[in-house]
C-alpha cells in the first residue's frame, strides 16, 4: 500500500514534536539545579504551588530604595531568597486600607508584607513549629521591627497556626512573581499541638509581668498609640531615647497577663509580647 506525501509529512511532524516533547519532560525532571533529583516534599510544594503563567508586573515605585525609622532598605529581585526568621501578623487594625501595591488589604486572604522582595510576588511559609505551609502573595512592605522577616495577614497566621502565639519561627522562600490575582493557597496542613498551658512560676514580692504591645522609634508615635490603646498603657524611652516602648500592666500573675496578651493581639497588634521584670 502507497502512503502519500501529505501523510508522511504529518507523520514527521508528530515525530519531531514528540521527540522535542520527550526532551523538555527529560529536562524538567533533572530539574533547574543541574540534574538534581527533587525530594518528595520538594515535588509536592511544586505541584500544590499555583502556576503563575500571566505574572503581574511589578508595581512601580515599590524597588525604590525607601527609609523608615531612621533605617533604609533596598528592595531587589531575590531568586535565591531562602531564611529563617521570627514573622508577626497583622489583621483589624490594617483591614480595608491600601498596600503597598495599592491593593486593599484583606486580613482574611493569605498575604503578607515583606521588607525587600518584588511586589507583588509569591513567598512559601513554614512554620517550623508544626510544619504546616502556604504560599501566600506578598502585596505590602513591613514588617519594621527589628527581628522580624515577614509580616502575616490574619488569615495567613490562621493556617500556620500562629495567630494565638503572635509571633513564630519560620522559614521563607522567594517562588517568583504573583499572578495578576490571589496566588495564596495552603501547601501542607498538619495536626498542630496544643501550646503548653502558660503556668505562672513563683512569684516573688517584686515580680511583674507586662505586656510590650509595640516599639517605635518615634516618641510622638509611641505616645499616639498608647493614648489610643488607654488601659494602663504608657510609654517607656530606652536610655539613649532610640527606642519607645508601649508597655501594658503590670500584672503579679502570669496567666492573667497571657490573657491580656491575647486581647492586645486580637486588637491587630500582632507583636505582642509577654515580659517580665523585677
Amino acid at each position: 500500500m502507497s502512503i502519500s506525501p501529505v501523510l508522511l509529512r504529518r507523520a514527521s511532524r508528530v515525530a519531531a514534536v514528540s521527540a522535542v516533547t520527550a526532551l523538555l519532560a527529560a529536562c524538567a525532571s533533572a530539574g533547574a539545579t543541574g540534574g538534581l533529583t527533587r525530594t518528595p516534599s520538594e515535588t509536592r510544594i511544586a505541584e500544590a504551588a499555583p502556576a503563575v503563567t500571566d505574572p503581574a508586573p511589578i508595581v512601580s515605585g515599590t524597588m525604590r530604595r525607601y527609609q523608615v525609622r531612621g533605617r533604609w532598605y533596598q528592595p531587589e529581585e531575590q531568586p535565591n531568597y531562602d531564611e529563617v526568621g521570627l514573622a508577626s501578623w497583622y489583621g483589624d487594625q490594617f483591614n480595608g486600607r491600601p498596600t503597598s501595591t495599592g491593593e486593599r488589604f484583606d486580613m482574611h486572604a493569605l498575604t503578607a508584607a515583606h521588607k525587600t522582595l518584588p511586589l507583588p510576588g509569591l513567598v512559601e511559609v513554614t512554620n517550623l513549629a508544626n510544619g504546616r505551609r502556604v504560599v501566600l502573595r506578598v502585596n505590602d512592605r513591613g514588617p519594621f521591627v527589628d527581628g522580624r522577616i515577614i509580616d502575616l495577614s490574619r488569615g495567613a497566621a490562621e493556617a500556620l497556626d500562629l495567630l494565638s502565639r503572635g509571633v513564630g519561627e519560620v522559614r521563607v522562600r522567594y517562588l517568583g512573581r504573583a499572578p495578576r490575582l490571589g496566588g495564596g493557597t495552603v501547601i501542607q496542613t498538619a495536626e498542630a499541638a496544643s501550646p503548653p498551658p502558660v503556668v505562672a512560676p513563683p512569684v516573688s514580692a517584686d515580680q511583674r509581668y507586662w505586656i510590650e504591645v509595640a516599639a517605635y522609634r518615634d516618641q510622638p508615635q509611641a505616645q499616639a498609640i498608647a493614648g489610643r490603646i488607654g488601659r494602663s498603657a504608657r510609654v517607656q524611652a530606652a536610655s539613649d531615647q532610640s527606642m519607645f516602648r508601649v508597655l501594658l500592666g503590670p500584672w503579679n500573675d502570669a496567666n492573667a497577663a497571657e490573657r491580656a496578651r491575647q486581647s492586645v493581639l486580637a486588637d491587630g497588634f500582632g507583636g505582642a509580647l509577654l515580659i517580665s521584670a523585677r
